[in-house]
């Protein structure tokens, strides 16, 4: 019988054996950067890599069109590597997914080796616009993780992290459409649009002071008007909510829609307010896979710290971790002193150490499949759960519901 140690030294040979071809794909993301649904070579590079290792991969996926799924082997056992590839507009891959998505990958190559061995079937689901709209959940919601056990990601960061939470957060397109007019000659023919997005801000300005702590609104305009002596018709913005969880968020938003609602009370403009993408929700990481990801990062030598009871910002993998097993941990490197989302952080996504990160996240994760596997209690844990799923679906269908 195969013993889990002799797994470990073939996932860890295999990673090594691919290090060229996953630091290479980390530096090729990093170097063209793409946004949000807009990640064609991104998505390609990662299927042509995978394609030429044996996986099955389909794309697009879920109308999604820079969505990717590969699979590899059919163990009973399915385990996701959820990637992420969307850079963000104007300054690259500031959050570091190059490193993620090249880290997923190499996870999914480290785990197919073994594969056979342990009963698993791997995944590698291609998952875009995490920086926008969501494209986890709209994965979720195309059932493409439904017969999935466990779902796993690092997250590029300055230090080594586990067990944190997130924010939950929701977006939205904001619109006022008013009636445009001379502002010399005749002020009073026009109904100001953007009068009716600064009453928004100053009302959200002073909620501000009221909110549950913990909660966030932050935003742009993105359209004012197009001449200073013409009464602007027409003012666009896009606003974001956060929340320390899905349930806390939906009050918050409640509150925040009253605020653009007496914009438009206040000067006679019209009110469109859409959601742009999906809400995200709070992360809840599993205890048991925290742990073997921990054990895992610190037999590579790092010291991850535990984040327990504190947030990150926010990412679409909450709605997974709301559905099944899963961690999100972060994985280091040297960034200066950066923050995420700066030009700053954006340099040092293809240094020697965001490539050590590449790596020992893909080792890191794909060990901690492993020991999920080899665990008879969690396997059957994990197996269990799946099996709810199904249950829980089949007994909402319309054939069994009528």
């Amino acid at each position: 019988m195969t013993t889990p140690t002799t797994v470990q030294d073939t996932v860890h040979e295999t990673i090594r054996r691919r290090r060229e071809q996953l630091t290479d794909l980390s530096h090729a993301l990093h170097d063209d950067p793409e946004t949000a649904l807009n990640e064609h070579r991104a998505a390609a590079r990662i299927a042509a890599l995978l394609d030429t290792a044996g996986f099955a991969v389909s794309r697009p996926v879920a109308d999604l069109p820079t969505a990717l799924d590969a699979t590899f082997g059919d163990g009973e056992l399915v385990i996701a590597f959820c990637a992420e590839y969307d850079a963000l507009p104007g300054i690259g891959h500031a959050c570091g997914h190059n490193v993620n998505g090249a880290a997923a990958v190499g996870a999914a190559l480290g785990l197919a080796a073994v594969a056979d061995r342990i009963g698993v079937t791997v995944r590698l689901i291609g998952t875009p616009a995490e920086e926008d709209i969501g494209g986890k959940v709209l994965l979720l919601e195309a059932g493409v993780f439904d017969d999935v056990a466990a779902a796993m990601m690092v997250h590029a960061a300055a230090e080594d992290g586990v067990a944190a939470s997130s924010l939950a957060i929701g977006a939205w397109d904001v619109v006022y459409r008013g009636r445009p007019a001379h502002a010399a000659l005749a002020p009073w023919e026009g109904v100001n649009a953007l009068d009716a997005l600064t009453v928004a801000q100053t009302s959200i300005g002073l909620l501000r002071q009221h909110l549950p702590p913990g909660s966030l609104v932050h935003g742009i305009v993105t359209e004012g008007g197009s001449a200073p002596n013409v009464v602007p018709d027409v003012a666009r913005a896009r606003y974001e909510v956060r929340a320390p969880s899905a349930e806390q968020l939906a009050l918050v938003q409640g509150r925040v829609a009253s605020c653009f609602e007496a914009g438009a009370l206040a000067t006679g403009a019209r009110l469109e307010l859409e959601p742009h993408g999906r809400d995200f929700a709070d992360l809840r990481q599993d205890a048991f896979l925290t742990e073997a990801y921990a054990a895992a990062a610190r037999g590579l030598g790092r010291t991850p710290v535990s984040r327990h009871g504190e947030s990150m910002a926010s990412t679409d993998m909450g709605n997974v971790s709301r559905l099944l097993p899963s961690i999100h941990p972060t994985i280091g490197y040297d960034t200066g002193g950066a923050r995420q989302h700066t030009a700053e952080f954006t340099a040092y996504g293809r240094t020697p150490g965001a490539d050590r990160a590449v790596l020992d996240g893909a080792a890191a994760l794909a060990l901690t499949a492993v020991t999920a596997a080899c665990d008879d209690g969690q396997r059957r844990r994990l197996l269990r759960a799946v099996a709810a799923r199904r249950a829980g679906h089949a007994s909402m269908s319309p054939t069994r519901m009528a």
